[in-house]
């Protein structure tokens, strides 16, 4: 697989979205949106596991207005640095940049079959603000802490949405999660799933204090099985 950077433009500037092609040049577009810790090496990691599945991946720069190529340690140390530019950023300019960022990798000539959008941590509840506002042609969201109090938006959410939760978060309350899964019964399209034996950010492999191999796995078989159906590789 190969990888390049793009340009995106909005209307107060340019940031970076890095781009991974899987071996057959082309596919469907999955925008991958980063956790707090910036489009590090768990974000490219996945970025090629994508990748190597057939999509075209884009990875944008969340944090181009505020520290630009930012990439948190996966450390204590890194998780408080990468917790306080997290408590700066403005979440409407960034759906904004998302939205302007699926647009960019939609239009890309090697994407072929739709765009749709993952994310993880932060980029949990980005995803979803993006999906209520840009029409991806899917969403996989993990572990969005802001997703609970944001149910009003699951009207304006017209594509297929896996949510994906651990069991033993400390950061987002099982209430939270439960009043979402009673919202999303019965919605076509929907679905949740709770890893019982996963806590936050329980996908992450970088970040030994977080991650949760048995929950990852499983839960990356559902998110393989919901993209195989809302966004199939032709």
């Amino acid at each position: 697989m190969s990888a390049k950077t793009e340009s995106v433009q909005v209307a107060d500037g340019t940031f970076d979205m890095q781009v991974w092609h899987p071996a057959s040049g082309s596919g469907p577009g999955l925008l991958l949106i980063q956790e707090i810790w910036g489009v590090g090496p768990y974000i490219r990691a996945v970025a090629e596991r994508l990748a190597g599945m057939g999509y075209v991946v884009g990875a944008p720069d969340l944090f181009w207005r505020l520290q630009p190529g930012w990439e948190g340690a996966h450390d204590e140390a890194g998780l408080q640095e990468s917790m306080a530019l997290a408590s700066r950023f403005d979440r409407d300019l960034g759906t904004a940049d998302l939205a302007a960022a699926l647009d960019s990798l939609a239009a890309l000539p090697e994407v072929t079959g739709g765009a749709g959008a993952l994310g993880f941590c932060l980029g949990g509840t980005m995803g979803y603000l993006l999906a209520a506002r840009a029409r991806p042609a899917t969403l996989v969201s993990y572990y969005g802490s802001g997703v609970p109090d944001m149910l009003d938006l699951l009207d304006s959410i017209e594509c297929p949405v896996q949510f994906q939760f651990g069991g033993d978060d400390p950061y987002i309350p099982g209430e939270g999660v439960r009043r979402l899964a009673e919202a999303v019964a019965g919605r076509p399209g929907m679905e949740l799933h709770v890893q019982e034996d996963g806590g936050h950010a329980f996908h992450n492999h970088v970040a030994p204090m977080f991650y949760r191999p048995e929950a990852a796995a499983r839960a990356w078989r559902q998110t393989e099985e919901f993209l195989a159906r809302t966004l199939p590789v032709a």
